[in-house]
């Protein structure tokens, strides 16, 4: 098999897995104070996620260190076109990443609010500007003959862009509240989280549905018969999972939450390509699974150490969540 191709896909994998396990991730930090309204509310919240939070992020980093040893002209262009995007995203996961250690060392109620906002800002942000940055590649960006981009920070920012953000921000929002409904004991939170799921849901949908028809106007994701079929069924399985929520079949309902976002992020790097990133300045100037590669022998020993070690993080992640499968309740918390 051509390993261009192989490391492109595993990349689509790696990603997937990032969108999947931190999309529940941050939804939950996005809901966190409208599920809970007292503290101890937003305790059983966290706790949802505190045991698994860290280990999802580990997705991103793989994906990003993926990027760069298999795709270093790709990791260059990108990095440097959303520096100042990924400065910002970077300052709201430290602060969400301290917030969720720090948040419980003192028994102040301003003390727990002030921590719980940043937990909120830390994950609204990184998920807008994922959405962003998502819509970016495939719509294009003036990226020129030395894989230089030639814009600003604003000019990342596009209608389609904001649309695809504020759409990642909502299917995230769901897809948290859908987590919620099946990690949680307690029934009245249970009753909030789904009303709230309610209303994340129809947001999702209408931003959804109006990202997919922006994506015609803007990209070239439609040409490809795959692409175009994914994204269609995750609109479908999408629906399916409000459905399901609505009428609390709260397993279903996660497991098609998930799937619609596995199959968003897959129809849009099959819509990509080969191309990794789009010049809109000339289709010549577009970073592609060949011109920003590395070496074949370098390609060659990261497969290996890929096979190697790959089966063992993912047998890692699937023993954790197996662990801590069982809904949380108030003899949970600790001193949390």
């Amino acid at each position: 098999m051509d390993l261009n191709i192989l490391w492109f896909a595993l990349i689509v994998v790696l990603f997937t897995g990032f969108f999947f396990l931190e999309g529940f991730d941050y939804g939950v930090g996005m809901l966190l104070h409208f599920v809970g309204k007292t503290d101890k509310e937003r305790q059983l919240v966290l706790r949802t996620i505190l045991p698994v939070w860290d280990g999802n992020e580990v997705w991103m980093i793989t994906a990003g260190g993926a990027s760069f040893a298999a795709f270093p002209h790709l990791y260059a262009t990108m990095f440097s076109t959303f520096y100042l995007a990924l400065f910002l995203m970077l300052v709201a996961l430290i602060l969400r990443g301290v917030a969720f250690e720090l948040r419980g060392r003192r028994d102040s109620a301003v003390w727990r609010s002030g921590w719980d906002k940043c937990i909120t800002f830390g994950s609204v942000v990184p998920a807008f500007l994922w959405g962003v940055a998502v819509t970016d590649l495939i719509a294009g960006l003036p990226i020129d003959a030395n894989m230089t981009y030639t814009n600003g920070f604003f000019g990342l920012l596009s209608p389609y862009s904001i649309v695809g953000g504020l759409a990642f921000v909502f299917v995230f929002a769901f897809h948290g509240a859908a987590f919620l409904t099946m990690r949680l004991a307690d029934k009245s939170l249970i009753l909030r989280v789904q009303d709230v799921a309610k209303k994340a849901g129809a947001l999702a949908v209408i931003f959804f549905v109006l990202c997919m028809a922006l994506t015609y106007v803007y990209t070239d994701l439609y040409a490809n018969p795959f692409a175009a079929g994914a994204l269609v069924l995750a609109a479908v399985v999408f629906l399916a999972s409000y459905a399901n929520v609505v009428k609390k079949a709260t397993t279903a309902g996660f497991v098609c939450s998930g799937l619609a976002v596995a199959l968003t992020v897959v129809a849009f790097f099959l819509g990509l390509f080969p191309r990794l990133m789009v010049s809109s300045l000339s289709p010549e100037y577009s970073l592609t699974i060949y011109n920003a590669s590395s070496t074949p022998y370098t390609l060659s020993i990261m497969t290996i150490a890929a096979g190697c070690l790959v089966p063992i993080i993912l047998g890692y992640q699937i023993w954790s969540y197996y662990i801590f499968r069982k809904r949380v309740t108030t003899d949970d918390l600790g001193h949390y």
